[in-house]
């Protein structure tokens, strides 16, 4: 395990243009690629890829076929499904986005064709207790823009992710997915962004009086101020929201009183959101205190430089500001959370996606709030068994948390 860390650990601190350094936890895991092992090998999916997309123009950034990878549901599982929307950062700009046509987030010509199913994806009831035996669906990520992009390039890039979702939800309907009596719908760091802006329309997939829902993990970008006093992700969210034409695909309801680039920010979209919707987050996003609350820039420097590599190298000023952080976290969320039929789990961990590991989603000693993992809290709110508005104290209270930092 502490293996794992040390890796993420070194992918943490790297720096490339464009925000694609970050590899999140669950992707951890196929890029080693544990599927090629012999030993302790977990439930490892095929790919498919959707050939009625290129008749869509629901093109990857390279002008390559979308995909997915499913397990199919069991017993009482057999008509409900989790679709998990793939997380990878973004790009902003025509030389980042072109590096991304010759890897993974670009171009399915690099997919894995096969992918470890864990967290949420388990298929063992003891790792997953309550959605182990449904139809548990991966889409994978290769537009660069959080499945809301609507353009294209002159230097032949495809900024098509709004067309993507729609040609995967629409694979996955005649697949069986209409047919659905309860449905999530999930996804982690730019796949949790994604979560967000696509939950009413997923929604809107599916018959009055069925049971659907929305889970965004890690997606909750704030738009704050780093450590310069400088707006460090709203300028890169700018340059995404223009390069990809994501206005046009953004909510009407939001962009009609606000710009299109403040709609991008999760925290203008979850008031407008009507579809059931948890918010699964850190108040201490490792993500975020890395590309921007700290960064290189905004740190010339160097004072974050041991605070980013472990958290109790932080000195009390740099704790200061990240309880700034969390405030506003919690800021935005309030009124979010008197929604009966919205839930949330803030734990305060230098964590970033939580859903998707084995380790963090319902291990015995994943993260707690309240003597309760993050599974058991999920489940909980979406099968209506209890309200679940859960706040962790703040750092560093929980000696549960798995942490990045």
């Amino acid at each position: 395990m502490r293996g794992i860390f040390v890796f993420l650990a070194l992918m943490l601190v790297s720096r490339v243009h464009g925000f694609d350094a970050w590899v999140n936890q669950s992707e951890v895991g196929s890029r080693k690629n544990p599927c090629s092992s012999s030993w302790g090998r977990p439930l490892c999916v095929g790919l498919t890829l959707i050939q009625s997309a290129a008749s869509k123009g629901a093109l990857c950034m390279d002008g390559s076929l979308p995909g997915y990878h499913l397990h199919h549901g069991f017993g009482s599982g057999s008509n409900s499904w989790v679709v998990v929307l793939e997380g990878g950062g973004w790009c902003n700009d025509v030389t980042s986005c072109n590096g991304r046509k010759f890897n993974h987030r670009g171009s399915s010509k690099y997919f894995e064709y096969e992918i470890p199913f864990e967290g949420i994806l388990s298929n063992k009831q003891d790792e997953n207790p309550d959605f182990y035996n449904w139809n548990r669906v991966k889409v994978r990520y290769c537009d660069g823009g959080s499945f809301t992009g609507d353009g294209y390039n002159a230097a032949g890039l495809y900024f098509r992710g709004q067309r993507i979702f729609q040609a995967a939800m629409e694979e996955l309907m005649s697949k069986g997915m209409r047919y659905a009596n309860q449905a999530l719908l999930a996804g982690c760091s730019a796949g949790g962004l994604a979560v967000i802006h696509h939950c009413d329309e997923f929604g809107a997939l599916f018959p009055r009086g069925r049971r659907v829902k929305c889970l965004s993990d890690a997606g909750m970008f704030l738009d704050a101020v780093d450590v310069a006093g400088h707006r460090t992700l709203r300028s890169f969210f700018s340059s995404v929201v223009r390069l990809h034409r994501s206005a046009r695909t953004l909510s009407r309801t939001c962009t009609s009183r606000m710009d299109p680039t403040s709609c991008f920010f999760p925290q203008n979209m979850i008031p407008n959101v009507r579809t059931p919707l948890f918010i699964l987050n850190s108040a201490y996003d490792a993500w975020q205190v890395l590309e921007s609350l700290a960064t290189p820039r905004a740190d010339r420097q160097g004072l974050w430089t041991k605070c980013k590599s472990n958290h109790a190298f932080c000195n009390g000023n740099q704790i200061q500001f990240l309880q700034g952080f969390r405030n506003q976290m919690l800021n935005v969320v309030s009124g979010f959370s008197n929604s009966r039929q919205n839930g949330l789990f803030i734990n305060s961990c230098f964590a970033h996606c939580q859903s998707e590991r084995s380790d963090t989603w319902y291990a015995g000693n994943s993260p707690q709030i309240g003597n309760k993992r993050i599974a058991t809290a999920v489940g909980d709110w979406f099968f209506d068994r209890s309200q679940i508005k859960a706040i962790d104290c703040a750092y560093p209270c929980d000696g549960s948390c798995h942490h990045l930092l």
